[in-house]
């Protein structure tokens, strides 16, 4: 197959779980299909960074844009900017034309058999009109994470504008989900959710493709380089549900545990921390890395990872790697959600900060505990969750696409430009 695969973001680094899902997905469907990528990028990003790209793609096609830094004027800026438009901002700070031209252009000229708008938000630059299937694959329910903020807000006026933006984001994301021939969901959580939000019969067949994990990658450290009472917590740092996350366990949970165990430590490592994150790291017995080469030295040396998540969607790869590296993990129910792990056995789960407290001192207080979570967790993922599993759910679900193309005509090929096929 000739696939045309959209994303607002280019790959690499490898810094963000849907990066890393993209990435092992398209690497394994970039043996048998040629793909070419448009995204948006900086020249020089794009140039850095092509001859990895090969990996995984034939062609990267960029769009120059830079995204403003969360917490910057430029940011708020954009927000101001965006307060009346009536697209969620998350969407609309991505809206352009030249990424609509060149997606046109791919289109009018390559004779591709699928298109893959990779996350929800490359469709607000994709005609409605196309000459083949189309495949949306979503990562989260992006409406659900928007209401998980309202209802967590703290400030009257925060809680005002996340309501706004939970509106918006369900409206977008409903009309959008209709649009395409076919949806990937990464959890069946997910794809329940779709249906209870947008309907079963406006919605076309819904597949889901699991996460992976790179179990010889992420493999597990020696008891001897652990450090006993230290706790680690791993993810993009400028994403709101982390943000969030970590701000709830340090400022909430954090005390709790040391009042049982007052030298228990923390790393929060992760990509772009925001100025609350970093001055975190102002506290005693808390490091805020930012970007580091390789999360599997800080994973080494943690007794438990933590996933304190009240606001989120899709599953969490993080959970997988901590598992794959041998790692106990303490999460919310949200934290883990999609996951098909079971508390007590695979991992701890609680929710509030008196539970959570006291789940991360069981596990920091109990080494037969831990061991048996370690053991249990790599044993899951190293049997039933290797990437090559879900590419292969994947590459099914491209080709069922134009299975139903035959049978009925696709939403998104209706019109003049259906004379293209």
């Amino acid at each position: 197959m000739r696939i045309l695969w959209l994303n607002a973001n280019l790959l690499l680094p490898l810094d963000k779980g849907g990066k890393i899902r993209t990435w092992h997905l398209m690497r394994h469907l970039a043996r048998r299909h040629e793909i070419t990528y448009l995204t948006f990028a900086s020249d020089v990003e794009a140039e850095a960074h092509r001859p990895a790209m090969r990996e995984v793609c034939s062609e990267l096609v960029s769009v120059p844009w830079q995204d403003a830094v969360k917490g910057s004027l430029r940011f708020y800026a954009g927000v101001a900017a965006r307060l009346a438009d009536p697209l969620p901002y998350a969407v609309a700070k991505y809206r352009s034309a030249a990424y609509r031209q060149a997606a046109d252009a791919l289109l009018g000229d390559r004779g591709f058999d699928r298109v893959v708008c990779d996350f929800l938000v490359p469709a607000v630059n994709l005609r409605r009109q196309l000459p083949c299937p189309s495949i949306l694959f979503t990562h989260n329910v992006e409406a659900e994470i928007w209401r998980r903020h309202a209802e967590n807000a703290a400030q009257p006026l925060s809680r005002m504008l996340y309501r706004q933006q939970w509106r918006r984001m369900l409206r977008f994301e409903g009309r959008t989900l209709a649009r395409f021939d076919r949806l990937l969901a990464v959890s069946d959580a997910d794809e329940q959710t779709f249906r209870r939000l947008y309907g079963h019969e406006t919605l076309a067949p819904i597949d889901v493709v699991a996460t992976g994990v790179d179990t010889s990658f992420f493999t597990p450290t020696p008891d001897a380089f652990v450090r006993p009472k230290h706790l680690a917590f791993v993810g993009s740092m400028d994403w709101m549900p982390n943000e969030d996350g970590v701000l709830f366990f340090c400022r909430e949970v954090l005390p709790r545990i040391r009042e049982a165990e007052p030298d228990v430590t923390l790393s929060i490592v992760g990509r772009a921390p925001t100025p609350a994150v970093k001055r975190l790291a102002q506290e005693a017995g808390i490091e805020v890395t930012g970007t580091v080469d390789d999360v599997r030295a800080y994973l080494g040396q943690a007794c438990a990872t933590i996933v304190p998540l009240r606001v989120g969607g899709g599953t969490r790869l993080k959970i997988f790697e901590a598992m794959a590296a041998g790692k106990a993990v303490i999460s919310t129910t949200i934290g883990a959600e999609g996951l098909p792990t079971e508390s007590g056995r695979h991992l701890l789960i609680a929710d509030d900060a008196e539970a959570f407290a006291a789940a991360v001192v069981r596990v920091v207080r109990e080494p037969e505990l831990r061991r048996r979570l370690e053991r249990e967790a790599r044993t899951l993922v190293t049997r039933h969750y290797d990437w090559s599993v879900a590419a292969g759910q994947l590459e099914r679900s491209l080709i069922d696409a134009a299975v139903a193309d035959a049978a009925t005509e696709p939403a998104f090929t209706r019109g003049p430009a259906a004379a293209r096929i």
